[in-house]
């Protein structure tokens, strides 16, 4: 298993006006709006720092503390597994093109583990 990246996700009512905001203070780009969620991304980086805004974590679910993408999330599901992580989420594909899973850590925080989908 290899972490390809980790994202924060930070709760907001209006993701778009957050986002926006971020745009102004710090030069923040979105290159992801899918309405409960938009990210954002320094400009012009091939290994961009990103920061999403969040009304929910999608699908309905609750908005997760981290979200944390993987290569092989079979392997990584096995693993939480094995070290009796909670899964209250999945494995599911999702209609915007992530295959994930929620679990919980040992401190209780609510952690979305993905990949991209092979199709979108």
């Amino acid at each position: 298993m290899t972490i390809r990246r980790i994202v924060p996700n930070l709760p907001a009512d209006d993701p778009q006006a957050l986002a926006a905001f971020y745009a102004r203070v710090f030069g923040l780009d979105p290159v992801m709006d899918a309405g409960f969620i938009v990210t954002t991304a320094v400009p012009g980086r091939t290994q961009p720092a990103q920061l999403s805004l969040a009304s929910e974590g999608g699908a309905g679910t609750p908005l997760p503390a981290l979200s944390i993408e993987v290569d092989d999330l079979d392997t990584t599901l096995a693993a939480a597994r094995a070290a009796n992580a909670e899964i209250p989420y999945g494995p599911v594909t999702e209609p915007w093109g992530v295959r994930r899973f929620y679990m919980r850590d040992p401190a209780g925080h609510l952690i979305n583990v993905l990949t991209h989908s092979e199709t979108k």
